[in-house]
Formats: structure tokens, C-alpha cells, sequence
């Protein structure tokens, strides 16, 4: 079982000045961002920003911008849990860019306690498509039954083997802390700071400092915090938690996907007790 406890109950400084940079837009209350954007199909543009050049881009944001706000708090701590087979099946369609590709995960908001299980799969457009089912924070390093039951119809929606199922266990851990923002434009975009991976059996962990992740998330064309991205000379990497983090804690897997974003990851080593896996 992996404990819900560490380092990340506490906020670190490359999340603090996020928040605070972002702290000049009005803030947006969960139900009514979901329905003005909820895009569960999207498309997806990943930056990998080192953190100045992220911070100055935020400041420049347009002011009808508008930040998730819960209680008073704008910055919240995220706990994903990757389910893979023993042989990387996941990972390696991922890092093959196969059409028909799959990640599957378990996603708790630390600061309030819910938690889903959720299927990735590109439809025939590469649109990502997302979904989800309501599970238990204390299940999140599981498959229940009745979370087996649903991914393996969704799997055999999405041309799967349901069997598959079967063979999927824990094998990566991902924690950072996120803020999300409403554009003007009616797209929405993330930044997740203090971004850290471990293995699930313990025995790998890393930590990516002075960088973060800046996700857009369209229905359609490029947004303005994308083409904000373009003019300061950041182009989408394709990076994804998951990918770059299982790329960069087992370098024996074929990795060309993610060469570039790797560059500034450092070497993994033992995870620490902040991790807290019991």
C-alpha cells in the first residue's frame, strides 16, 4: 500500500510563487469551471518551462484570466498512481506513439480527499480522451473489482484486450502540486510545479527542480497561452509524467520520445522516506 502522507502535504517554493503570481486573476469555483470547460475530449499541448520563463509568461497572462479557487486555496497537491504490466506494455506503446495507446492511473487531490480511476486512450482524431470512475483514496494503489470491471469494458471499447486487466499492477508513483487556469478564450490550462516520480517497489526516486509543466487543454486550436508559449521560443514537448518519469527511472527502456525533456532530469536514486510507501 502506498501511505498518503509526505513531503508534499507542505507547499515548496517553486509552487509558491506560481500561486502568487497567479494570485491577481479572480478566481473560478470547481462546478463552474467543469461546466465551462471541462474537455474530457481535448487536445493536449504539454510544455516543459524552466521555472523564470514560466513565472514571466504567467505575469503577462490576460487579466480576465480566471484561477480554480476551493476554500480560499489555489494550489493543490496531486498523488497519480500508473498501472503498467511487468514488460512496460503501456510505456512502450506510449514511446512508440502507437495510435491506439492507453495509460491508466489513479488520481487523489491530496487537499480534499477524492480520488478517481482513469483511462487515457487517443481516439482516431489524437484527441485524448479521458475516462474516469469514482474510487477510494485508501484503493488507490489497487485494482478493486469493481474498478477491474469497468477498465476492462472500456478496454474492449477502445480495441484493448480486456484481459489485460489482469497483468496490470502499481508501477509508477507521481506527486507535484497544480494550479489551473480558465483563459479568456474558454480553453484551460494547468501548471504543475514540484514535480517528483518514484517506482512503486521503492527503489527509485527523482525530483525535477528549477522546471515545470505548463498543460493547454483546447476543444479545438491553439490557445493564447499557447501562442504566448510559441513567441517566447517553447515549443510542446509531447512530455508526460508518466512517460518521462518511467523513462528517467529505468533508462533501459527505450526512452527517444522524451531525449530532449530528459536532458534536464537527474539521475534517479533510493526513494526516500518522503515518499512513505508501506
Amino acid at each position: 500500500m502506498i501511505a498518503m502522507a509526505g513531503a508534499l502535504d507542505a507547499p515548496r517554493a517553486t509552487s509558491g510563487r506560481a500561486e502568487h503570481v497567479t494570485g491577481r486573476f479572480d478566481p473560478i469555483a470547481l462546478d463552474a469551471l467543469v461546466a465551462t470547460a471541462e474537455l474530457m475530449t481535448r487536445l493536449d499541448r504539454k510544455y516543459l518551462v524552466p521555472e523564470p520563463d514560466a513565472l514571466e509568461l504567467l505575469s503577462g497572462l490576460n487579466p480576465r484570466t480566471r484561477v480554480l479557487e476551493i476554500d480560499g486555496v489555489r494550489g493543490f497537491a496531486y498523488d497519480s498512481v500508473y498501472f503498467d504490466t511487468e514488460d512496460h506494455l503501456s510505456y512502450r506503446l506510449t514511446a512508440q506513439k502507437r495510435r491506439r495507446r492507453f495509460k491508466l492511473r489513479t488520481r487523489t487531490y491530496l487537499d480534499t480527499g477524492t480520488a478517481f480511476l482513469e483511462l487515457k486512450t487517443k481516439n482516431g482524431r489524437g484527441r485524448t480522451v479521458k475516462d474516469r470512475l469514482p474510487y477510494l483514496p485508501d484503493d488507490r494503489a489497487t485494482l478493486t473489482p469493481e474498478g477491474r470491471a469497468y477498465l476492462a469494458g472500456l478496454l474492449l471499447g477502445h480495441a484493448h484486450d480486456p484481459r489485460l486487466v489482469e497483468r496490470l499492477r502499481p508501477a509508477l508513483v507521481s506527486r507535484y502540486r497544480r494550479t489551473t487556469l480558465l483563459l479568456p478564450c474558454g480553453s484551460r490550462a494547468t501548471v504543475d510545479t514540484d514535480l517528483r516520480w518514484g517506482s512503486a517497489d521503492q527503489q527509485r526516486g527523482l525530483g525535477l527542480a528549477g522546471h515545470v509543466i505548463i498543460e493547454t487543454k483546447s476543444a479545438g486550436g491553439l490557445s493564447e497561452l499557447d501562442h504566448a508559449l510559441w513567441r517566447a521560443g517553447h515549443r510542446p514537448t509531447g512530455i508526460s509524467k508518466f512517460g518521462a518519469g518511467t523513462a528517467a527511472l529505468y533508462p533501459s527502456l527505450p526512452r527517444n520520445k522524451w531525449g530532449r525533456a530528459l536532458r534536464v532530469f537527474p539521475a534517479p536514486s533510493h526513494a526516500s522516506d518522503d515518499w512513505s510507501f508501506s
